[in-house]
């Protein structure tokens, strides 16, 4: 048999089903140190020695007590003695009186050497198969600590790892926070940034405005301090008419260049969509120009061409709509005449 065979057949020698050829063979193997074998008949010994604790305890029948009372008794001199049939196997344990039968008194001391160096042998070879099991245990005792310990170490290092990524999630989860808010400012920047240039665009176009009529006012002074110095310039006086008795006027004429200013002052703030009109009066009136008034109700106008001057006998204001008009059809708020 081989060594698979014999190692498949244990089983069966540990609870005695084997034939007896079957049987002194694993014996054999068994004394010849095989000690995978050894260890393998010894759990399948231990197993089939737990086994009957495993079967469910069976109550008798009530009647077999009376059966057994009831049965006649057996003589020795009625029955012959049974003669034990042939046995298929031998039972576990008994394979060394099998191999190795009990000395008698008959039997020489030389056997009883060979048989005192057998049993000799056999406690060496289980000290051995002992030791050598311990050895293996030990070893892989040692190997499991060595596997536990290396469990122990990756579990730490997997919850060092999860702790710094929970840390890790934490600052991104502020940093994301951060940027939002980061991002939000710099929305309500922008915003700022885009009204402060609206508003700079405006106080330029303001400023352009201002200057621009700072520039006019300036012409207008010039040509008023030109007019006003020269001796041939003549005045007119406007006084106000029932509709603004506190106002006046004057316009001031250059005969040579034609070009006359008109300063007025008190009158009353213009309705939405209208303006004063000046006309000068000969035959019929025609209009000079039209102006508005200032924050101090005041009102400055430069006429370039004041036409035939000498024939103008009479000036006056009216409130027109925008733009004036070619006649007058408004009240007159200032009159006065050469």
């Amino acid at each position: 048999m081989t060594h698979e065979e014999l190692e498949e057949a244990v089983p069966l020698y540990a609870i005695g089903a084997l034939e007896r050829s079957e049987r002194q063979a694993i014996e054999a193997h068994l004394l010849s140190g095989c000690t995978a074998c050894h260890a393998a008949l010894k759990d399948y010994q231990t197993v089939a020695s737990l086994l009957p604790f495993g079967l469910t305890p069976a109550t008798p029948p009530n009647t077999l007590k009376a059966k057994i009372m009831m049965a006649p008794a057996a003589t020795t001199s009625q029955t012959e003695p049974e003669q034990p049939g042939p046995r298929s196997s031998l039972e576990p344990g008994e394979w060394m009186n099998h191999l190795f039968p009990p000395i008698t008194p008959a039997r020489s001391l030389p056997f009883r050497f060979a048989m005192g160096f057998a049993v000799l042998a056999l406690i060496v070879g289980g000290g051995y198969v002992a030791w050598l099991t311990y050895t293996q245990t030990a070893q892989r005792s040692g190997e499991i600590q060595q596997l536990q310990a290396a469990v122990q170490q990756g579990s730490a290092r997997v919850a060092a790892l999860q702790t710094e990524l929970q840390q890790r999630e934490h600052t991104l989860g502020s940093l994301k926070s951060t940027l939002e808010q980061r991002t939000t400012e710099v929305a309500e920047l922008r915003d700022q940034l885009l009204q402060r240039e609206a508003e700079l665009e405006d106080a330029h176009a303001q400023l352009t405005h201002h200057d621009s009529s700072l520039q006019r006012l300036a012409r207008q002074s010039e040509e008023f301090a030109g007019l006003f110095k020269n001796p041939a310039s003549k005045v007119v006086s406007l006084s106000g008419s029932e509709m603004a008795k506190s106002a006046g006027a004057f316009l001031l004429f250059d005969p040579t260049t034609k070009k006359a200013w008109l300063y007025a002052f008190n009158l009353p703030a213009l309705p939405n969509g209208k303006v004063y009109q000046l006309w000068a009066i000969d035959d019929k009136p025609v209009s000079a120009g039209v102006f508005g008034l200032d924050p101090g109700q005041k009102a400055r106008m430069l006429i370039k061409n004041m036409g035939d001057f000498p024939r103008m006998k009479k000036f006056a204001v009216t409130v027109e709509p925008d733009g004036g008009r070619p006649e007058p059809t408004g009240a007159i708020y200032l009159i006065g005449q050469i």
